[in-house]
């Protein structure tokens, strides 16, 4: 072959290459492929490079900062007693703040090494997500099979004493030290409720705890399928799926999904549990990155059969993140009507920096938009029919008062009793009779309006 020939197949080569290429790159599979390359080799980095930051610095005025520091060092009367490294702790801490983003935060040295120390460590303790308040400790969400639920601990309880210490002037960590502690031991628990008068003392017994990913029943009664998804894991999806197909076998007239504590974890999973009920190919979540081109999308990968029936799901203040993805998702798509309160309202994606003094900032990189491009990040999504929980969910004597629970009932029965899930059953019965999803929400709304109307009465 003459030196023409070779131009000419080379020439060819390079069209037929970036014709293939172009193919490839405008496919929905082939933007994934891309995305997760570009993603792995640039936008994840470990770590943050003095050069890439310095470089930067003409994008901030920062004359009035060096201005304030320099009348600090000169004529502050205690600046002998100050660690330079604690004004540069806590000027990044508020440079951080100023984002006013709750899950975005920056750690000096010593708080990365102590929250290092406490993913390492066996969670021996009360299983419940806590947050540090101005004075105490908040309690964010409470999960699944904890000793934090045996006892009856609630969402937005405050703890301000853990064994008859205060937890005011204490950090997130030292407070946490105080709650925490090996396995069968005891902590009692000052705890303040908002419609409780005067503060509650709970003795809580700490445990080690495997929550399991799927629990599932058939209610023969009502004909009903129940499956509560308690945390999305790796196996979720096929756990969900196994469930799913042994209810259908049993010809379940209709489905309860219970969300509740359930705080999210993996979003492939919750994507994939979406496609049970999804056509193909329909879309079921998008993740949006700063830059565009690292954009995702998600879609129903379901090839075999549709579960079309019936659906309630049941949310509170401890969904978050796949949760509220999932339960907007099948809402959006008519899927299912949500009942019980307010979610969390977590839809975005943080990602750890570590910074070379062995401090770190935790940054918001991403957030999730639902298929019809939805974001409630901050925001939370509203239940269609609002079951508040009340004193009467969890004291006996006003459950027989006012819900008239039988008087015979011990305190071990009433605790397994599930209000909100007997309210779902009502609702999914009343959906089957009328068959319009709007008019059912209406009516219950409005059933629910008027019991709360008799019980301000009296």
């Amino acid at each position: 072959m003459n030196k023409k020939s070779l131009k000419i197949l080379l020439v060819l080569t390079i069209i037929l290459t970036s014709f293939l290429l172009g193919v490839f790159f405008s496919d929905s599979i082939g933007k994934t492929y891309v995305n997760k390359i570009l993603k792995t080799h640039s936008s994840l980095d470990k770590n943050i490079s003095r050069d890439n930051i310095f470089s930067s610095k003409k994008d901030l005025d920062l004359e009035n900062f060096w201005k304030i520091y320099s009348i600090i060092k000169n004529d502050y009367y205690d600046i002998d007693w100050i660690k330079k490294q604690d004004l540069v702790d806590w000027a990044s801490k508020w440079l951080v703040e100023a984002l006013w983003d709750k899950h975005s935060e920056y750690m000096s040295k010593k708080e990365n090494e102590e929250f290092s120390k406490m993913l390492s460590w066996d969670f021996e303790w009360i299983w419940a997500v806590v947050d540090k308040l101005d004075f105490w400790v908040k309690i964010e969400r409470v999960l699944k099979g904890s000793p934090a639920e045996k006892f009856w601990l609630k969402k937005d309880d405050i703890i301000i004493e853990a064994n008859w210490e205060k937890l005011d002037e204490l950090s997130l960590f030292d407070a946490v030290a105080k709650i925490k502690w090996p396995a069968w031991t005891k902590v009692l628990l000052k705890i303040l409720r908002p419609w409780e008068k005067e503060a509650l003392e709970i003795d809580v017994v700490r445990d080690k705890i495997k929550i399991p990913s799927i629990e599932e029943k058939y209610f023969e009664k009502e004909n009903l399928g129940y499956i509560a998804i308690n945390i999305f894991w790796e196996e979720t999806s096929d756990e969900f799926h196994k469930s799913l197909k042994k209810l259908e076998a049993k010809n379940i007239d209709w489905l309860i999904i219970d969300l509740r504590n359930n705080w999210g974890w993996y979003l492939d999973s919750a994507a994939t549990i979406l496609s049970e009920f999804i056509k193909r190919w329909d879309l079921v979540v998008t993740t949006k990155y700063k830059n565009k081109l690292f954009n995702e999308e998600y879609v129903s990968t379901n090839i075999w059969w549709i579960f079309d029936k019936k659906i309630v799901i049941l949310i509170n203040g401890s969904s978050a993140s796949a949760s509220e993805i999932t339960s907007l998702a099948l809402r959006e798509y008519n899927k299912a009507i949500l009942v019980w309160e307010k979610s969390y309202w977590k839809w975005s994606v943080q990602k750890p920096f570590d910074l070379w003094d062995g401090s770190m900032v935790k940054l918001t990189i991403a957030k999730w938009f639902s298929p019809k491009d939805k974001n409630i990040d901050g925001v939370w999504i509203e239940p269609d029919i609002k079951v508040e929980i009340k004193k009467q969910d969890y004291n006996l004597e006003e459950c027989i008062k006012v819900w008239k629970c039988d008087k015979n009932t011990t305190e071990e029965e009433f605790k397994i009793y599930d209000r909100q899930l007997e309210e779902a059953k009502n609702i999914l019965n009343n959906f089957i009779k009328k068959g319009t999803l709007q008019l059912v929400i209406d009516e219950e709304n409005k059933r629910l309006w008027n019991i709360k109307e008799e019980e301000s009465k009296k």
